[in-house]
């Protein structure tokens, strides 16, 4: 079948990565994944299309669409997106049609999607089953009630399905939307969305690194970049307080990160101790890591869970998706959480110290994290042929 997925990203990396994993598991059907934000180097396989739309972000209060490219008329690209969205559907037919968030959120981008939405409605492309993909944590709203509300009646009029990736025995999604019984269409819990590492793409990557026996390889990162600076400068600044201890640290700033933070990381970097923007392969780097520093998005987390190794992390505190996250998954995970007050160099060059005499721990076997592989089979086998009406009674997920 035709799988047309719709992912638009504004301020991290998490909502990208989380649908190339989903995507990727939909191997032997065609997936046409488009894509919205700010453009980010990534790898997929051969039945994975990728296509980007002009790009569009938010600002940091989520209010404000900005263009990627600096200058130009967001009103303009809005137009330009909603025909291309439109030209692509028209001309490849899917038989289903995945969104990433929305109505959960993205809502500023339902210029382009309540028409494709309405449009499948009227049946103007045939029979297209519509379905929201959706992380473990809803992010909390100013007026609950009135968002609640318009989340039920967008996701009544315009959707088949609701597939929700998270462990229902952890984080079922009605501890973050108190409504959750009411919706009416069939919701599942997938279990979490987490990559299977190869620990021989690992191994190669150490001797890549040249790193010594002894040499403990410290993996640091943030995400797009857009809120890590002072996690990662601090990372940096206590690292060089550890020039007498065999460490080799890789940071990873995030491909958003301003280029003046981003430079005056780099200026920091020290022998043994590398700085860039963005890597693919972090789950390589985690499979052979002896320690981990990074904040808890949701795609930090699901590598932590799928690698094992032990990791600090710093929950970003202004909303609750990840402390709860966090909250949730550290009896799981060999970690430490720290906060604000321990982005102090000496501080944090002490509790790298601890971190380093952690142990790594196998993939828990109490938690479900093939997500992915289970959205797989619930999809192939909802809209197979002769199926006339969604069975749940297969899915042990």
């Amino acid at each position: 079948m035709t799988i047309l997925f719709y992912c638009q990203y504004v301020w991290g990396m998490g909502h990208l990565f989380r649908s190339i994993e989903l995507a990727r598991a939909l191997v032997g059907h065609r997936v046409i994944l488009v894509v919205g934000g700010e453009e980010v180097a990534v790898e997929l396989p051969s039945h994975v299309e990728l296509v980007r739309l002009p790009g569009l972000s938010m600002d940091e209060n989520f209010k404000t669409l900005r263009p990627a490219v600096p200058g130009a008329s967001v009103a303009a690209i809005q137009r330009e997106r909603a025909d291309v969205l439109e030209t692509i559907f028209r001309r490849n037919r899917p038989q289903v049609l995945i969104v990433e968030l929305f109505p959960f959120g993205r809502t500023a981008f339902g210029f382009e999607l309540e028409p494709l939405l309405e449009a499948i409605r009227r049946g103007d492309y045939g029979r297209v089953r519509t379905v929201c993909s959706l992380r473990d944590v809803l992010v909390e709203k100013r007026d609950p009630a009135a968002y609640e509300a318009r989340v039920l009646d967008a996701l009544h009029r315009w959707f088949d399905l609701l597939l929700i990736h998270s462990d229902e025995r952890l984080l079922p999604l009605g501890e973050t939307f108190s409504r959750f019984e009411e919706i009416r269409i069939p919701k599942v819990h997938t279990g979490f969305v987490a990559p299977r590492p190869d620990p021989t793409n690992g191994c190669r990557l150490r001797d890549q690194l040249q790193l010594k026996p002894d040499e403990k390889l410290v993996i640091a990162s943030c995400g797009g970049g857009r809120s890590g600076y002072r996690l990662m400068r601090t990372v940096l600044e206590a690292c060089r307080r550890m020039m007498d201890r065999p460490l080799h640290l890789e940071a990873f700033c995030g491909p958003f990160m301003s280029t003046e933070e981003f430079n005056e990381l780099h200026a920091l970097r020290a022998a043994g101790r590398s700085v860039r923007r963005f890597t693919p392969r972090l789950i390589d780097y985690l499979t052979v890591a002896d320690l981990s520093i990074s904040l808890a998005g949701y795609n930090t987390c699901m590598n932590l869970l799928a690698t094992g190794v032990p990791a600090l992390v710093l929950p970003y505190a202004r909303q609750r998706e990840q402390p709860l996250r966090i909250e949730k998954l550290k009896p799981y995970l060999p970690l430490t959480v720290i906060g604000e007050v321990d982005l102090d160099p000496d501080r944090l060059a002490r509790i790298i110290e601890t971190g380093l005499k952690m142990r790594p721990r196998p993939a828990p076997a109490g938690l479900n994290i093939d997500g992915a592989a289970a959205a797989t089979r619930f999809l192939e086998n909802w809209v197979a042929p002769g199926r006339p009406s969604l069975d749940t009674s297969f899915f042990d997920g």
